[in-house]
């Protein structure tokens, strides 16, 4: 693991809305977009990696519980499969280092194909949920480009509760903070080529 830097990394300050859609782009590998509606807010990103997708998937999705936690022990302290088997249904406890803002939070995985690289899972427990939503899912999916590497596209749903409206910032800084553990990751598997091919 030389050469991977360790990054101080805060879960989801789960956000909210309005009714207006926004692009972003932000690096010419990244692109952004945000649809906002009462009750509902759409969130989705691409990025593009030098990884292919079936290396990336495993790394990040598959064995998470156990690279993360190797690669960023500031920022999380463990990730255990409370209930389940890792598959669909099962409940995954994310916790974080002392220190965070959050001790921790409770994901149940609503799909996971590893032959076509996608996941799917929900956020459904923890003080990364706050009492002002309902849930977070995300949508995420791995595909193949004609230069060895990926595409990979997240698309996250808040459902709030009430009228509670979600502002651009707090999405804006939430994600800012997931892509700072998929860089770490991207990061360790150019420097390991050997890693979960």
């Amino acid at each position: 693991m030389s050469g991977i830097s360790i990054v101080r990394f805060e879960p989801i300050n789960t956000p909210s809305f309005t009714s207006v859609t926004h692009h972003y782009k932000f690096q010419s590998n990244f692109y952004h977009h945000i649809e906002l509606a009462m009750g509902v807010t759409t969130y989705s990103d691409e990025y593009t990696s030098p990884i292919p997708p079936a290396r990336l998937f495993k790394a990040l999705i598959v064995d998470s519980h156990n690279l993360i936690p190797k690669l960023m022990p500031l920022a999380v302290q463990s990730i255990e499969i409370t209930e389940g088997d890792g598959g669909a249904g099962s409940i995954r406890q994310i916790n974080f280092a002392e220190g965070s803002q959050v001790k921790c939070i409770r994901n149940r995985i609503e799909e996971l194909d590893e032959k076509n690289c996608s996941y799917k899972y929900s956020l459904i427990e923890g003080d990364g949920l706050m009492d002002k939503l309902e849930k977070i899912t995300y949508d995420v999916k791995f595909e193949p480009t004609a230069d060895g590497g990926s595409k990979n596209k997240m698309t996250s749903t808040y459902y709030t509760k009430g009228d509670f409206v979600l502002t651009e910032e707090e999405i804006k800084t939430g994600k800012e903070k997931a892509l700072a553990m998929y860089k770490v990751v991207e990061g360790y598997l150019i420097q390991n080529p050997d890693a979960f091919a």
